[in-house]
């Protein structure tokens, strides 16, 4: 293992306490886990296409991330809503939280323990999960459909 890998996981295992933003970060995406999925996901399900065409999205087993403009979000119970600090540019961090370290701190250690994950990444502090956004695709309907039949909307990863 070289030096570089363990000060990624060492940093990776610094403990991270999250308190309330003094101002709110703009939301640019709103993501739901477990049950919040589902319904994100039959929400945006009952948008028309030109709403879906606003949007990009990545899900994977019982999580679902959608991006977009702050003002064409969709409001769900439960849902976290993500936005940008400008001090730590490749994170979506939850709006109303920040973290109690340096954004550009958490920012390196958190880009350095997802190598290979991609280089835009939002932070689920309540999962405590890393989820890579590089795979964002536009909205469909059909895979969006598809991915409620298929059951992997089921525990939180």
């Amino acid at each position: 293992m070289s030096a570089q890998e363990t000060r990624g996981e060492a940093a990776a295992r610094l403990p991270v306490r999250w308190c309330s933003r003094a101002e709110p970060l703009e939301p640019l995406a709103v993501v739901g886990e477990g049950p919040v999925a589902v319904a994100l996901a039959r929400r945006v399900l009952a948008e028309d296409d030109a709403g879906l065409a606003t949007w990009e999205g990545v899900a994977g087993p019982g999580l679902l991330v959608l991006l977009g403009a702050s003002a064409s979000l969709p409001w769900v119970d439960g849902a976290v809503y993500l936005g940008r600090d400008d001090a730590a540019p490749s994170l979506l961090l939850p709006c109303a939280l920040a973290p109690d370290v340096a954004a550009p701190l958490l920012e390196r250690a958190f880009v350095a323990h997802a190598h290979g994950m991609g280089t835009k990444l939002a932070v689920l502090p309540a999962s405590m999960c890393l989820v890579s956004l590089d795979a964002a695709r536009p909205v469909s309907r059909v895979t969006l459909q598809a991915w409620l039949d298929t059951g992997t909307t089921g525990d939180t990863p």
